[in-house]
């Protein structure tokens, strides 16, 4: 029969044996030290001033009175020190780390993930809670491929439904995509002045729709009139618009108001005129009343021309008349068209 217990080498008492209780007290000790085992951390020499029942793993390369003991467990008891050896599964809490770690025959390991598991909140460096059950904080993630391909799903319960991805800076939402409340995917932004809005979308059927786009069909309301050389006329209707395309105030002929961009950009430029007077009349395009970006020469009947313009947002567009014309203003006569590119 062995003098100890074969997985904590605890003494026994053996038959006829004096002092049984020095035995059976330095059994005692052994489990006070290994059950519930906490390590105080990872040293090469011990600590100056040790306490009672104090553990610490030994680690290479040992020195003062650990050496030859690298790889063991170092005890403090009863002022002196006493090593164990650890067996395969022995548990222990680093105390320097606060963290469990299991014995695997020659280091103390971190436990690992079972192979399948659910947890009802994950947070990877982060605080997970009842909304978002799932939280990380890292400067990039990998999402990598098994196999040959990797695939990335977001669902969503029903048509009126969200499953999308948010975009935030300093914890304020500025882009989404996906599908949001509908099955159309769809891009919308968040600025400062114009708060949410949906920039682009596709149908189900893959039409695109760009839903702030800056275009505009200008007019003056229907009628026939014969500007003088070198004035202006404007526009009093929008047709078609968008992308904030405005009009502006009243220009001083009296004719209308001129258009106002909204974004800084290459348009197409589009000008439709109509003339009643017979001859040769030439319309300019005027940005801010001062340049001319696209020049319309033509005669009686409706005629047009097609211009590619860079213009600044706040810019304002009118027609500036060259000659004494008459000419029909109103939709589908006289008209601007412009479409942000």
């Amino acid at each position: 029969m062995p003098d100890t217990t074969p997985n904590l080498a605890l003494p026994f008492i053996l038959p006829a044996q004096a002092q049984k209780h020095v035995t059976h007290n330095e059994a005692l000790q052994r489990l006070d030290a290994l059950v519930q085992l906490v390590v105080a951390g990872n040293a090469t020499s011990p600590p100056a001033d040790p306490e009672e029942g104090e553990i610490h793993w030994v680690a290479a390369p040992e020195t003062d009175l650990w050496t030859g003991h690298a790889g063991q467990l170092a005890l403090f008891q009863d002022g002196v020190w006493v090593f164990i050896t650890p067996r395969i599964g022995w548990h222990a809490l680093f105390l320097d780390e606060q963290r469990l770690r299991i014995f695997d025959g020659t280091d103390w390991i971190v436990p690992p993930l079972v192979a399948e598991a659910r947890f009802e909140r994950l947070g990877i460096a982060a605080d997970a809670d009842g909304h978002n059950r799932l939280s990380l904080s890292s400067p990039a993630t990998l999402l990598n491929h098994a196999g040959d391909n990797h695939r990335l799903t977001i669902n969503k319960a029903a048509t009126p439904d969200t499953a999308s991805l948010i975009f935030q800076s300093n914890w304020q939402g500025r882009a989404e995509m996906g599908l949001a409340g509908e099955d159309r995917f769809s891009l919308k932004v968040n600025g400062d002045m114009t708060g949410w809005r949906q920039a682009v979308s596709i149908t189900p059927e893959g039409y695109v729709r760009h839903d702030q786009r800056p275009l505009a069909r200008a007019a003056l309301a229907t009628t026939t009139l014969t500007p003088t050389a070198g004035s202006f006329t404007g526009f009093d209707d929008l047709h078609l618009s968008g992308g904030d395309m405005s009009l502006g105030s009243p220009l001083a002929s009296g004719h209308g108001r001129p258009l106002v961009v909204a974004v800084s950009g290459y348009y197409l430029l589009s000008l439709s005129v109509s003339a009643v007077s017979t001859g040769t009349h030439t319309v300019h395009v005027s940005r801010n009343g001062a340049a001319d970006i696209a020049t319309h020469i033509g005669g009686a009947g409706t005629s047009s021309t097609v211009a590619l313009v860079w213009l600044d947002a706040g810019d304002t567009l009118a027609l500036r008349h060259q000659g004494t014309i008459q000419y029909q203003f109103g939709y589908g006569k006289t008209e601007l068209s412009l479409a942000f590119l």
